[in-house]
């Protein structure tokens, strides 16, 4: 779990302190007063903690006797010890918080672990100070009860295929809820969708015979379409006689023009077609002088 920063002890502090004990102690060496150098430290001790420096991208809340006075930073100023206290920083960049869910129930039962990461930032440092108490654990658990009341709302097949879907649904409803935080939540990228691996194995096969089938449909088709092809040259045929004949010279001459080739053509297809006289030319004119 990720922790928000306290002011630390910067180095323009630290400068301040060793100057005031340096400087004192030469003051105090050459005019001969020991209460100069104690002077010194005291300064240089209440500047080591007056003195707070706040980074570019940062802001923290300043408390005087408990109440809010207002904003700081970015940049350098000083508070009184003791009187004046600051939050915790506010760091106001894009943030990643890494959110996972796991053996939770689709809308289908099926269990799953699904990871996902939220992109967001604090865009009212005064709201994400006064509002929340730790307003990066709230960011992470309202994530992780947001993602599961997401996926018990989806099927699997859903969850698989249409990740930017439900990633667009947890982004409306996380930024719906930290708005009033001064937080937004920008965007929910799902990284990882696993499912059990007896399950994986089941629809691995599913998918396998689903291929199957289609396969077998096409062939059937394919035959059908043959068939039918058939009838159609079928009735060309008995129509017209001649183009069956030539249709079977054709085949015949095919099958007989290579040499070392056999055909054998039953009698009756050669008395009904009248190829006898074709079948002697063809041998004749295959046959060596």
């Amino acid at each position: 779990m990720a922790k928000i920063e306290t002011a630390p002890i910067n180095r323009v502090a630290v400068t301040a302190f060793v100057v005031c004990i340096i400087a004192g102690a030469i003051i105090s060496a050459i005019v001969h007063q020991p209460a100069l150098l104690i002077s010194g430290s005291l300064v240089g001790i209440y500047l080591l903690f007056a003195i707070k420096v706040v980074q570019q991208w940062e802001k923290v809340a300043l408390f005087r006797l408990g109440r809010y006075v207002g904003l700081r930073g970015p940049g350098l100023f000083h508070i009184v010890p003791v009187i004046e206290t600051l939050s915790p920083y506010v760091d106001q960049r894009v943030r990643v918080a890494s959110v996972s869910a796991e053996s939770t129930l689709t809308r289908d039962t099926v269990p799953v672990n699904v990871d996902a990461i939220v992109f967001w930032l604090v865009w009212n440092a005064e709201k994400a100070i006064l509002e929340v108490e730790n307003f990066m654990e709230a960011i992470t658990l309202s994530a992780q009860t947001a993602l599961r009341e997401s996926i018990g709302r989806h099927e699997l097949a859903q969850m698989i295929t249409e990740r930017e879907t439900l990633g667009r649904e947890l982004q409306r409803i996380l930024d719906e809820k930290t708005n009033p935080w001064g937080i937004t939540v920008q965007s929910v990228e799902v990284r990882d969708v696993r499912i059990p691996q007896g399950l994986e194995d089941a629809m691995s096969r599913q998918a396998q015979a689903e291929r199957e089938r289609q396969a077998r449909i096409i062939l059937g088709r394919a035959e059908t379409e043959i068939s039918n092809s058939f009838v159609q040259a079928a009735a060309a045929y008995a129509e017209n006689p001649v183009a069956l004949h030539l249709r079977a010279m054709n085949m015949l001459y095919e099958a007989v023009k290579e040499k070392g080739s056999m055909v054998i053509v039953p009698s009756s297809a050669v008395e009904t077609m009248g190829l006898g006289g074709t079948l002697a030319t063809a041998s004749l004119s295959g046959a060596k002088p």
